[in-house]
Parts: C-alpha cells; sequence; structure tokens
C-alpha cells in the first residue's frame, strides 16, 4: 500500500513539474514570439525608411504630361473619359482666337530635339519639329548626328528601323548606308558597280551639351553661337535628380516672355503651391496663410546680344507678414529656345534647364531637368515638385489666350517691351511666315 501511495504521488509531483515545464516553455514561446514581432517591425522600419531614402538621394523623378493633362481644366472636368476630353481639347484649341500678325512659328536658334539619355550608342530614331522630319542617330563611336529623315533612293524614313553602322545609318527599305558627317552615300549593298556621284542627304548642325541633343535651326544659314557649357554637370559633379515634360499650346515667344513679365509673377505664382494649379481656385483660404512673394528683374546680356538676364529673388510670407526661406536665382534665356536657372540656397547650388522646342506651329514642347550636388537631392526634388505646380498655371494662361502682337502696356510692363524687342532678332528675312508654317502643318 505504501508502495502504491509512493507511485501515485510521484506520479503527481512528476505531473505537476511536466505542466510547469510546459507552462514556463510556453512563456518562453510568447516572449519569443513577441520579441521576434517587435524585431520585425523595427526591421521594417528601417528598411521602409533606406528605400525611402534612396529614392529620395538616387533615383530621379520623372514627369511627363501630353497636351491634354494640363490647363484644360475647365474642358476636362466636364467628363471622366479620355476620349471624349481630347475631343473637348480639340474643339477649344479649334475655336480660340490666337491673334493677327503672329511672328513665325520657329525662330532661328538652337532647339532641343532630344534629350542624351534617349538616345544610345548605335540607335536611331525619328524626330518631327520645326517643322521639319530629322532622322537623330548616335555612331558606334558615341557621336550624335542629325540629317534629314528621308532616304534620297526612295523617301524611307532612316529614322523609323534605320541600323546605325560606324558613322553611317543604314535605311530601312534597302539598306543604303549615308554617312552622319556629310550626308553623302557610301554603300549600296546590292549594286555590283560603284556608288555613283548622288546628291547629298541634308545634314544639319548639333551640339551635345548639358545633357542635351541641340540642332542649329537658322533661316539664312548663319553661324551658330556657342552654348554656354555647365562645368559641373559635364564633369559628373552634380547629379541628375529630375525632369518634367509638357506640351503647350501657344507661341514659342510667350514662353520665355514671362520672365520679363515681372507683374504677372505675383498675380499667378503668389498663391501657395498647396492651393493647385487651376487658376480659378488657387486664391483659396490657403493664400492668406501662406504667399509666395517674387522680384524680378530682365535685361539684355551686355556681352551677347542673344542672350538675356533675369535676377530673380523668392521667399515665402507668412500670414502676410513674416518672409521667409529665401531664395535667389540667376537666369539666363540663351536664344528663344534654351534657358539656366541657377539656384542659389544657403546649403549649395543647383541648376534647372530649360529647353522650349516649337513641334508645330501652335505647340511647344518643354522640357526642365534639374541637377544639384548629391546632398541636395531632397530640396531638389521639392524644387522641381513645386516648380511643375506653378509651371501648370502658367499652362492654363498659354492654353486659352491669344497672341497680341501690339499690347497695351503701361510703364510697369516697360520691360515686355523691351523684352519683345530683343527676341525680335531671331526672325529674319527667310523666317517661315505663321500663314504657310499653318498650311503645311495639315491635320489629317
Amino acid at each position: 500500500m505504501d508502495i502504491i501511495l509512493k507511485t501515485v504521488l510521484s506520479a503527481r509531483e512528476l505531473s505537476i513539474d511536466g505542466f510547469e515545464l510546459l507552462r514556463n516553455r510556453t512563456n518562453v514561446d510568447e516572449v519569443l514570439l513577441t520579441n521576434f514581432t517587435e524585431n520585425w517591425i523595427f526591421y521594417a522600419f528601417f528598411v521602409l525608411l533606406g528605400l525611402i531614402l534612396f529614392v529620395i538621394f538616387y533615383y530621379p523623378l520623372s514627369i511627363t504630361k501630353d497636351l491634354t493633362d494640363v490647363g484644360f481644366h475647365q474642358e476636362t472636368e466636364k467628363t471622366r473619359s479620355k476620349n471624349f476630353q481630347k475631343t473637348l481639347v480639340a474643339r477649344a484649341r479649334r475655336l480660340r482666337s490666337i491673334g493677327d500678325r503672329i511672328p513665325s512659328p520657329f525662330p532661328n536658334g538652337w532647339f532641343c530635339l532630344m534629350e542624351s539619355s534617349q538616345l544610345k550608342k548605335g540607335q536611331a530614331t525619328s524626330v518631327n519639329s520645326l517643322g521639319k522630319n530629322f532622322a537623330v542617330f548616335r555612331s558606334e563611336e558615341g557621336l550624335v548626328h542629325v540629317i534629314d529623315a528621308y532616304c534620297p533612293h526612295m523617301g524611307a524614313n532612316l529614322g523609323v528601323g534605320g541600323t546605325v553602322r560606324g558613322d553611317c545609318i543604314e535605311c530601312p527599305f534597302h539598306r543604303w548606308a549615308i554617312r552622319g558627317t556629310d550626308g553623302e552615300c557610301v554603300n549600296i549593298p546590292y549594286s555590283k558597280s560603284p556608288v555613283p556621284k548622288l546628291p547629298k542627304t541634308k545634314t544639319y548642325i548639333s551640339k551635345e551639351t548639358n545633357g542635351w541633343i541641340f540642332v542649329w535651326n537658322h533661316a539664312e544659314n548663319a553661324e551658330p553661337w556657342e552654348i554656354p557649357v555647365i562645368d559641373e554637370i559635364e564633369s559628373g559633379k552634380w547629379k541628375f535628380q529630375g525632369r518634367n515634360e509638357y506640351y503647350v499650346s501657344c507661341h514659342i515667344q510667350e514662353i520665355p516672355e514671362n520672365g520679363a513679365d515681372v507683374s504677372h509673377l505675383n498675380a499667378v505664382h503668389g498663391p501657395s503651391i498647396v492651393s493647385g494649379v487651376d487658376l480659378r481656385t488657387t486664391r483659396s483660404i490657403w493664400s492668406s496663410f501662406v504667399q509666395h512673394i517674387w522680384h524680378a528683374a530682365w535685361q539684355p546680356s551686355e556681352k551677347h546680344s542673344h542672350i538675356a538676364d533675369v535676377a530673380l529673388k523668392h521667399s515665402i510670407r507668412l500670414f502676410n507678414k513674416t518672409e521667409v526661406c529665401e531664395l535667389n536665382i540667376t537666369t539666363k534665356q540663351i536664344g528663344p529656345g534654351y534657358v539656366q536657372l541657377l539656384f542659389s540656397t544657403n546649403y549649395g547650388r543647383l541648376v534647372c534647364l530649360q529647353t522650349v522646342t516649337p513641334v508645330e506651329p501652335l505647340v511647344q514642347k518643354v522640357v526642365h531637368r534639374f541637377y544639384s550636388p548629391w546632398y541636395l537631392a531632397p530640396f531638389a526634388k521639392f524644387i522641381l515638385l513645386g516648380e511643375c505646380i506653378q509651371f501648370e498655371r502658367d499652362i492654363m494662361v498659354w492654353n486659352s489666350k491669344k497672341f497680341v502682337d501690339n499690347p497695351i502696356l503701361i510703364k510697369e510692363d516697360r520691360q515686355v517691351k523691351a523684352y519683345r524687342t530683343w527676341f525680335s532678332q531671331f526672325y529674319s528675312e527667310n523666317s517661315i511666315p505663321f500663314k504657310v508654317a499653318k498650311n503645311n502643318n495639315l491635320d489629317w
């Protein structure tokens, strides 16, 4: 009996010990699970933070908008259908009064055909702008050539399916090889005879600098001026932080004119960027709390007749009292289609490069590219986003205004008059008249 009792007691003690062990084991598992959960959240937070920092510092922004995406809010808000929105925008453009005595849509100067990063070695493409059709290709050595798009043989577009061989481009239709330096045909693969003396394909003066591929357009075939090189970009010292791309329905002269039209700055760009891009609603309650204050001075350069300088000062006014965040911008308008904006801050410098290229008589392709030291990447991207909002406000005006050849100007508008006198140098005797260019641009 004692033996049985001892056995039962021992079993009970073992059972209790086992239960305690199991309970302790459960508590340990719970602690481990809690620690794992807390650590997982901790690690996930740092992974997410690292990803955000990577995007901010090393991933360039790219914002691209078509003609119907911005500036026609009063039309596109009527429907959500993209196709119907395009119809409404096309109708608004057709019914809009464009004005009288409109200058040539294709002035003389350097114009951007594309960005350098968009054309790799051995690649060819077709670009239509300035009333011309270009074939643009990069040789196997890395040099860019710009020639007339159409093969002299039977008219195939060299930029559509053409193959780059050395410094030549082969026509996709019959493989005729056209040299990019002078437009001469150097090889006809199926001909058993030497290549005859044939008319050369027209070549265009081009230049690649500051991240752009430019073409020289001049009605009198005058010699081109030099494009100022930004050493920090060419050397790679400054990093590319992002870009935006817009299509605007207006004459090219009206876009850089904003630099001289200082009175529009506080009217259009004064309201806070948080009030959006639609000019019908930008003067909301937010505008009374935060305002952008602008001071600008435009004048032609004393050294170069084709350059104009703009000194621009920007600050933010809080509650219509205190001005903070002062920003100084030195702007160079280089000919009709290229602008360099240098931002000076307490933390360093950054630059925005703007190109304006006439795609057709009243459609301009506008691209901005931003560069800065790597440590200014967050600030550069913030400036880019703010610039998008401010520029889209301008687009809403440009898309619906008409060109006024002889505007009513008061004393405070004298810089606009000076600008128009300066810009007139980019038209010459043989510049294509607006009506001729418009008639050649048939909408089939």
